[in-house]
């Protein structure tokens, strides 16, 4: 299994029989990533909610490469509008990917609207997502999120996320210290944070961020990858 950090909240992660999942793939206009869209290939594309820096490249990506959408039933209704494959979901379901990998969505506090119309358009609800991989093994996708309880009761009491990756930017999402108490709450093995440094309001210290994981948890480890870097487990 292998996560690359495309920067702000994109990754790509190729599962343990080398399903190639993208995630909330802002690429062209991120400052923070270097990767080519025409780069990309995926197999699906997970979209954690319709603002501009998660929604991204999403349309030419999936044209590019064929992939399908997944996305909440109001932003995938959207993709289908522009002529592309797309999978709604709504919160607590689950899908199975070519009886593969399992794709759980799960709450976020945040908001969601289409934001890069000519008018603002129904983006349903921010959501996050648990990819259970081949092995059972599990990924948490916080996508953009303020702290909030289920994170403790529902994310890590119930689905036990192997690693999870969380928002620390603060202003539009939990900062460290409440991205901290998530690491705790989650009760993951591993802890990569994201959207972060891409615009000077957001801009975090990693460092501090490990120390306070550290402080909060037990047994969890912070890998704070830069953009193209890439964390593998066998």
């Amino acid at each position: 299994m292998k996560i690359e950090y495309l920067g702000h909240a994109a990754f790509k992660i190729i599962s343990e029989e080398g399903l190639n999942i993208l995630i909330d793939p802002f690429i062209s206009s991120n400052p923070a990533c270097s990767t080519p869209v025409e780069l990309l290939k995926p197999d699906i594309i997970l979209v954690t909610h319709g603002h501009m820096d998660h929604f991204g490249d999403t349309l030419e990506i999936a044209n590019n490469s064929g992939a399908t959408v997944i996305a909440t039933h109001e932003l995938a209704n959207f993709v289908e509008k522009q002529g592309l494959n797309a999978i709604g979901m709504n919160i607590g379901g689950s899908i199975s990917v070519n009886n593969l990998v399992n794709i759980t969505m799960v709450d976020a506090r945040h908001t969601a609207a289409i934001d890069f119309t000519e008018e603002l358009e129904e983006g349903g609800v921010a959501v996050g997502f648990i990819i259970t991989l081949e092995s059972g093994k599990k990924i948490y996708h916080a996508g953009d999120t303020g702290l909030f309880g289920d994170m403790k009761m529902v994310i890590g009491d119930i689905y036990k996320p192997d690693i999870s990756l969380l928002p620390i930017g603060d202003k539009f999402t939990m900062g460290i210290e409440d991205a901290a108490i998530a690491a705790a709450w989650t009760q993951s093995r591993i802890v990569i944070p994201m959207h972060y440094n891409t615009f000077p309001e957001i801009e975090q210290d990693t460092d501090l961020f490990a120390r306070l994981v550290e402080d909060e948890s037990i047994g969890t480890f912070t890998v704070a990858l830069q953009p193209g870097e890439e964390y593998i487990e066998d």
